[in-house]
């Protein structure tokens, strides 16, 4: 399909760059394209779209302080300043990181990032060797050290990578720290935060819990790849960055019984859908799974688990637009786009959201 289908105008002041307080006070869009019907809602309402017998899907990512910022050491060359946001693990002590300024930096480059008196980061830096350069900025990092204890080092020398959009307009500071993390995160490794997950509180999963809606974790790490634009024409010819996700036995087990009884699988976030629909084969039934999943959906796809989708206001052109435009229909969604900035919703990572309904 042609790329330009998924553009829209989005003005700047729809762009949040704080979070509702209470998270839970954000607004909701509710989407519903089998009725036709749109509503304007409040994320603590969420209780009254779902049954009892409903279950939730969570991404339990927990972000990691994946932003490194170094300098290029060269044998008889300045150094230069060099800027690495990891997006995913490839080994104990490798990553898969996108660099900037990617032209200057070349495969056998040495790179010192952060300075602090930790003996994990080799008296005062953690380095690293660029083992390989791909495309567009990409490379992959070979650190000096290796497993719990490099984990260390990038917690010691690293700083939470706030979104581009956010970024350029303000630096992160210490109440990021808590705003860009869900409530529920667990499992290390992601470079940006499952978003649509960061809505939820104590207060509302007492209401869920109250609706006798069920709850289940699943974990995807999500990447660095899921801000980068679509510069192909053809959604045919663009490439989706890989990320890790795992899917237990005992959920996939209790996902199924929640399907099997009639009820409805609700993935909060485009990140926990991509991974059920990855795990899912073409029956609908949801396996145990673990690995990279590189799914890209996109008008056509055929739905095979989810019924329902929580998930925030994505950018134009973006393979998350892209999905949801496959979930609930495009048209349906480029109404609903345009009823949300024309009415003032917050878009992007710390915006508002919308609970959408599968198109049947």
């Amino acid at each position: 399909m042609r790329v330009d289908l998924f553009d829209f105008d989005l003005p700047d002041e729809n762009i949040a760059l704080r979070p509702a307080n209470p998270r839970h006070s954000a607004r909701l869009l509710v989407v519903d394209p089998n009725a036709d019907t749109m509503n304007d809602h409040s994320v603590i309402d969420l209780p009254s779209f779902l049954r009892p017998g409903d279950a939730l899907v969570f991404n339990d990512t927990r972000v990691i302080p994946a932003q490194l910022e170094g300098v290029r050491l060269r044998e008889g060359a300045q150094e230069t300043p060099v800027s690495a946001t990891l997006h995913m693990r490839v080994g104990a002590s490798r990553w898969k990181a996108f660099a900037r300024p990617g032209k200057r930096i070349k495969a056998g480059d040495r790179i010192r990032f952060g300075t602090s008196n930790s003996e994990t980061c080799l008296l005062g830096a953690l380095e690293a060797t660029v083992e390989e350069k791909g495309e567009e900025g990409e490379i992959t990092l070979l650190f000096d050290v290796s497993g719990p204890a490099l984990d260390e080092a990038i917690a010691t020398v690293g700083h939470i990578p706030l979104p581009p959009y956010i970024a350029a307009k303000r630096p992160e500071d210490a109440q990021d720290q808590t705003d860009y993390q869900t409530i529920y995160a667990r499992e290390k490794g992601a470079v940006a935060a499952p978003t649509a997950g960061l809505h939820f509180t104590p207060e509302l999963f007492e209401a869920l819990d109250a609706a006798g809606v069920e709850r289940h974790f699943v974990t995807l790490h999500v990447g660095a790849g899921t801000f980068l634009p679509v510069k192909a024409d053809d959604t045919n010819d663009h490439r989706m960055h890989h990320e890790i996700g795992y899917v237990s036995e005992e959920t996939a087990a209790k996902l199924n019984a929640v399907k099997a009884k009639g009820g409805r699988i609700v993935c909060v976030g485009t990140t926990s859908l991509r991974l059920i629909e990855s795990a899912a084969d073409d029956s609908g039934a949801i396996l145990p799974w673990s690995g990279s999943t590189g799914i890209f959906i996109t008008p056509g796809y055929r739905f095979k688990a989810v019924d329902v989708l929580m998930t925030n206001f994505h950018l134009p052109r973006s393979t998350l637009f892209m999905l949801v435009s496959a979930f609930s229909g495009l048209e349906t969604m480029r109404s609903a786009y345009e009823h949300a900035i024309s009415t003032g919703y917050r878009f992007y990572s710390y915006g508002d959201s919308s609970l959408l309904f599968r198109k049947n």
